[in-house]
């Protein structure tokens, strides 16, 4: 049936596992709030820490994840790591998430 579309097109089974993984280190609440820290400017692990409401530990096992994951970059000054989104598509999946949720809370008062 869908073969039969003249655009149809399936993503890679890399692509597919990849996306996967990428919803997967989103789908943690304090990862969210350092990601979303993260999108409005730099931060140390102490800072995310306090924004977030989790321990320094904690947010630092998300941090190297999530680095892992390509979603964070760290900078290294002295002693300290700075971390950052690691471009412009972590915004835009995190908004379109957010956004999302926003969409979805309407639709449901509405019901």
């Amino acid at each position: 049936m869908h073969s039969s579309l003249p655009d149809f097109d399936m993503p890679n089974e890399e692509q597919v596992h990849l996306a996967a993984e990428t919803f997967r280190m989103l789908a943690d609440p304090t990862r969210v709030k350092v990601l979303w820290a993260l999108l409005q400017g730099e931060s140390s692990v102490a800072c995310l820490a306090e924004l977030a409401g989790a321990a320094p530990t904690a947010v630092s096992q998300h941090l190297a994840k999530l680095r892992l994951a390509g979603l964070v970059k760290g900078r290294r000054e002295g002693t300290f790591v700075y971390y950052s989104a690691a471009d412009d598509h972590v915004r835009g999946l995190l908004s379109q998430a957010l956004f999302h949720v926003d969409h979805f809370e309407e639709q449901a008062e509405r019901a």
